[in-house]
């Protein structure tokens, strides 16, 4: 585990300095646990820049993306793009998909549904998380949050079983991790022309309201109706 860890980049796996520590870090934590569920020839779909490519072991990983503004990633790392209706495979293609905060990004999510399905084998195994307390973010491809009850609904009305499903983070790690966003984004942005006081901020602001959120989270009750991310696992019927 100590090398896959290492091959995770720290964008990815960030230590507690960093204003997406709990978010990303509890995303690393499920994806972790359920990656070994996936196998044989996966696709990652909206693969990005592959952060997550090392959990897995897999006979074959195709990762696939689509072109769309507000991207803020160079994607050299995409071994198919798509048109963003149909996908280039033909049926029961895949033994598995694996595809990370990439559905509220999906404005026709209803039809891309049915392809997922269509180039998953029968039995085979799809992973995804999706965040359910975030601002925008890749403006203006931003459509949608989706509830435990919604994204549970959408698989299972479209002929997959959901094996598991978890949320990350709860009331507190979600209403710390706003609050983090909001002053790197619309404080801390005052300070972009004096570095050594930025820097010295950011640790402080970070780091303290990080710690936080992890005493207050083994003190106060345990609340998921506010959480962070979706995560599901499911098998095609």
């Amino acid at each position: 585990m100590s090398h896959i860890i290492s091959n995770i980049s720290k964008e990815f796996n960030p230590d507690i300095t960093h204003p997406l520590y709990l978010i990303r870090t509890s995303l690393f934590r499920k994806i972790s646990t359920y990656a070994p569920q996936l196998k044989g020839r996966m696709m990652d779909f909206g693969c990005g820049l592959k952060p997550y490519a090392s959990l897995f072991t897999v006979d074959e990983y195709i990762g696939v993306d689509y072109q769309a503004e507000g991207e803020t990633y160079h994607q050299d790392k995409v071994d198919v793009f798509y048109d963003g209706k149909t996908l280039p495979f033909p049926d029961n293609y895949f033994d598995s998909i694996f595809s990370s905060e990439v559905f509220e990004h999906i404005f026709n999510l209803p039809e891309i549904m049915l392809e997922l399905k269509r180039v998953l084998k029968p039995g085979g195994k799809i992973l995804i998380t999706c965040p359910f307390a975030f601002g925008e973010h890749e403006v203006p491809s931003d459509y949608a949050r989706y509830t435990s009850f919604a994204i549970k609904h959408m698989f299972i009305s479209n002929g997959f079983k959901v094996l598991a499903y978890e949320k990350t983070g709860g009331n507190i790690e979600a209403i710390t991790q706003l609050r983090i966003v909001y002053w790197n984004l619309h404080i801390l942005s005052f300070f972009k022309n004096i570095p050594v006081l930025r820097s010295v901020l950011r640790f402080f602001v970070f780091t303290t309201n990080n710690v936080m959120a992890l005493i207050l989270g083994k003190i106060l009750p345990r609340r998921q109706d506010l959480y962070l991310n979706n995560v599901l696992l499911a098998e095609k019927q």
